[in-house]
């Protein structure tokens, strides 16, 4: 795992952005198409519109989520939402090429797996994503990966349900799929996430998010978040 630490959470964003948009050249290079999944949030909010504004090969970029609040189609809530007025409305992607999570759906557990199955269909069987947008949470939550949950354990599946979790349910991307992902990078930034970021470098796997591989990580910090008793490795 490497740390990238940045002056603040604007510099995050427009980093993330520039290091997404390298990857995805590179991954339509080399296979003919780049799928990254997204999180929620205000810095990857940000780093979304100014992703709109990079040059990338947009006909082959497939968006999907890392996970979603159970809300209704439009809502604040959700992180489609944001997704649609963060990136769909600045950029030339096509609306089918965003897949969104089913949680509109009347038997979320039926559409967890139907979620799962769109995985496999755009990123092959078992599913291999190029890029995986993570944040951390200052309980050291990741995805909807949050402590106490039974999702924790769940290993036979890509996609599934949590209990409620600050007032909604959510469907998250499991660890077996996260853990096979070509490259992730965490988008981190605020002095309540410092502490966990060190857990995180450090390798805790008590924490959530210390159980994601860290060998194809990259950490974008800003400096709140990257302070110095956290310890990483600057570049």
């Amino acid at each position: 795992m490497r740390i990238k630490a940045l002056v603040d959470a604007d510099a995050v964003a427009q980093v993330g952005a520039a290091f997404t948009a390298g990857e995805a050249r590179a991954a339509v290079a080399a296979r003919g198409r780049f799928i990254m999944a997204v999180s929620g949030g205000h810095t990857p909010w940000a780093m979304l519109r100014a992703l709109a504004d990079q040059k990338l090969p947009w006909a082959d970029v497939h968006i999907v989520q890392v996970d979603e609040r159970v809300a209704p189609p439009g809502h604040p809530d959700r992180n489609l939402t944001h997704l649609r007025e963060s990136l769909l409305a600045h950029c030339p992607l096509r609306p089918e090429q965003v897949h969104a999570m089913p949680v509109e759906s009347a038997d979320l557990e039926t559409a967890s797996s139907q979620y799962a199955l769109t995985l496999r269909d755009i990123a092959g069987a078992p599913a291999v994503l190029d890029l995986v947008h993570l944040g951390l949470g200052p309980d050291g939550h990741t995805a909807s990966l949050v402590p106490g949950d039974p999702v924790l354990d769940v290993t036979g599946a890509d996609v599934a349900l949590t209990g409620v979790y600050q007032g909604r349910r959510r469907m998250t991307l499991t660890y077996p799929v996260l853990n096979r992902s070509r490259r992730i990078v965490w988008l981190v930034t605020g002095r309540d996430k410092a502490d966990m970021l060190a857990r995180l470098f450090k390798g805790d796997d008590s924490i959530p998010a210390g159980r994601v591989r860290r060998d194809r990580a990259l950490v974008l910090a800003d400096r709140e978040a990257a302070r110095s008793d956290s310890e990483p490795s600057r570049h």
